[in-house]
C-alpha cells in the first residue's frame, strides 16, 4: 500500500484480486442516490450566488440569486426523490444515499424514509460544497458537523465518505483522525475496492464513477431514457461478461433534480428490471461492499 497522496499508475494492474462476491457473483452492482437539495450554495444561506449545477439552467451561470435554479433543486427533494425512491422499494432493492447533513436536516420526510428503508448512507458533506476550498480547521469542523447530523436524523453515523467531486489534500487524513467510518468513495481510478495508508493506518476506498451518471444528461453525451438504459446496460454486459474469470463492482450515480424527472426515470426503471432478471449479479449497499472487503480482503501489513 501507498500513501493516499502518492499518484499510483498500477493498481492491481494485469491480474486484479477475486472479491469473492457473495454467492459467487459475477458483479457487484451499487447505486448510489445523492441527497443534496437544501445542501447546496445559495444566497439565502450566505453565498455569493445561487448554484446552478445539475440544474436545466447549468449551461447558464448567472451572479447573484438565481431563483429559477432554487426551484430546480427543490423539485428533486419535492419529487424527484420520491419517484426515485419508488423504483427501488417497489422492486425491493438496496441502494446507497450519499447525503449532506444540511439536506437532511431540511428535509425530514426523506431522512425518515432512509431510516426505515432497506438503505444505507454515506456522508456527502455537511453541505454541497467543494472540499478543496476550505481550510483544514473549516473541513474537520464540516465533517465533525456532519457525523453528528446523521447521528441526529438518521440514528447512526455514516458508514463512508464523498465529497462533492473531490476531497482536499486533508480530507482523508480528517477522516482517519475523526475515525468510525468504514471507507470513502473519493476516488474514480478502480473498478474495485482497495487500501491505501494515511498516517501509517490502513484505510479502505471504494471508487466511485462519473461515467454510469445521471450527470451525463446536464453535461451532455445523454439525451433520453434509452441513450441512460443504453449506457447502463452495456457497462452492465460488459462487467458481467468479465465476471466470469475477474468479476468488479459497479457504480450507478442518482441525483433527484435529474434522474427524478419522468423522462428520466423511465431509463433507470429500464435498467433496474435488467439487471434484476440476472441472478448472477449482488445488488447491493456501499456499505455491505465496504464490509465484505475488509472481511474478505483485510490489507496487508
Amino acid at each position: 500500500m501507498s500513501d493516499h497522496l502518492t499518484r499510483d499508475f498500477v493498481g492491481y494492474g494485469a491480474n486484479p484480486p477475486d472479491p469473492q462476491w457473495p454467492g459467487g457473483a459475477k458483479l457487484a452492482l451499487n447505486f448510489v442516490i445523492n441527497v443534496e437539495e437544501g445542501g447546496e450554495p445559495s444566497v439565502p444561506d450566505g453565498d455569493a450566488a445561487t448554484e446552478a449545477s445539475l440544474t436545466e439552467a447549468g449551461g447558464d451561470p448567472m451572479p447573484g440569486r438565481n431563483l429559477a435554479a432554487e426551484t430546480m433543486f427543490e423539485y428533486g427533494s419535492r419529487v424527484g426523490f420520491w419517484r426515485i425512491a419508488r423504483l427501488f422499494t417497489e422492486r425491493g432493492l438496496p441502494a446507497t444515499a450519499m447525503a449532506c447533513g444540511l439536506a437532511l436536516e431540511r428535509n425530514p420526510q426523506i431522512a425518515t424514509f432512509l431510516r426505515e428503508a432497506d438503505f444505507d448512507a454515506c456522508a456527502h458533506g455537511w453541505r454541497w460544497e467543494h472540499h478543496r476550498l476550505l481550510s483544514r480547521e473549516e473541513e474537520k469542523e464540516r465533517i465533525a458537523r456532519t457525523v453528528a447530523a446523521f447521528r441526529q436524523h438518521l440514528g447512526a453515523p455514516p458508514a463512508g465518505w464523498y465529497c462533492r467531486y473531490g476531497p482536499s489534500l486533508n480530507t482523508r487524513a480528517l477522516l482517519v483522525e475523526h475515525g468510525g467510518f468504514l471507507y470513502d468513495s473519493d476516488a474514480y481510478n478502480d473498478e474495485l475496492p482497495y487500501w491505501t495508508t494515511v498516517g501509517g493506518m490502513s484505510h479502505l476506498v471504494v471508487p466511485y464513477s462519473l461515467v454510469t451518471n445521471d450527470a451525463k444528461f446536464i453535461r451532455g453525451g445523454t439525451s433520453t431514457a434509452e441513450d441512460f438504459f443504453v449506457n447502463l446496460k452495456d457497462a452492465f454486459d460488459w462487467l458481467r461478461a468479465e465476471g466470469a474469470s475477474r468479476p468488479k463492482m459497479m457504480s450507478v450515480g442518482l441525483h433527484l433534480r435529474v434522474a427524478g424527472h419522468p423522462g428520466r426515470a423511465a431509463g433507470l426503471a429500464r435498467f433496474l428490471d435488467y439487471a434484476s432478471r440476472h441472478d448472477d449479479v449482488w445488488i447491493c449497499r456501499r456499505d455491505a461492499i465496504a464490509r465484505h472487503w475488509r472481511t474478505r480482503h483485510p490489507p496487508v501489513t
